[in-house]
Parts: structure tokens; sequence; C-alpha cells
């Protein structure tokens, strides 16, 4: 996984890694989740890539649109 830049200094997002139709994001409590095409949709599995690129956004996007849209819970 990849450390989140957290370029706002506040974000509860630790990591990620992403793939070709996948983001896995994992939060600073130690939690990853799995985020797919399927679970939350192309585009918005694509603005997470997106936001985690840049090391902002991605907790506040996943906490007012995606919410509980991901695929699973895998820690």
């Amino acid at each position: 996984m990849q450390p989140y830049g957290n370029r706002g200094g506040d974000s509860g997002v630790a990591a990620y890694e992403f793939g070709s139709d996948f983001i896995r994001v994992q939060f600073i409590s130690g939690a990853i989740y799995l985020y797919t095409y399927a679970s939350c949709g192309q585009g918005n599995c694509e603005m997470m890539k997106s936001l985690a690129a840049q090391g902002h956004g991605l907790n506040g996007f996943i906490n007012s649109v995606v919410r509980k849209g991901y695929a699973r819970k895998e820690r």
C-alpha cells in the first residue's frame, strides 16, 4: 500500500492501493476496505483513485458520497 499524502492534515485515511477496477483504503484505525466498480460504481471508484493520488479529499468523499459502498471489509 502507498501512504496517503494527507495534505489537509486531518484525514482518517492512512494508505491506499488500487488496480484497474478497485481501490483498497486503509484507515488510521487499521481497518481496510475494498471498493470496486461493482460495489460503488465506476465513477466513484475512479474519483477515489484520483483523490488518493492527490493526497487530499478521500476521507471526505468516502464519508459524504460512497458511505457503505464497499465490497468488503478486509481487516
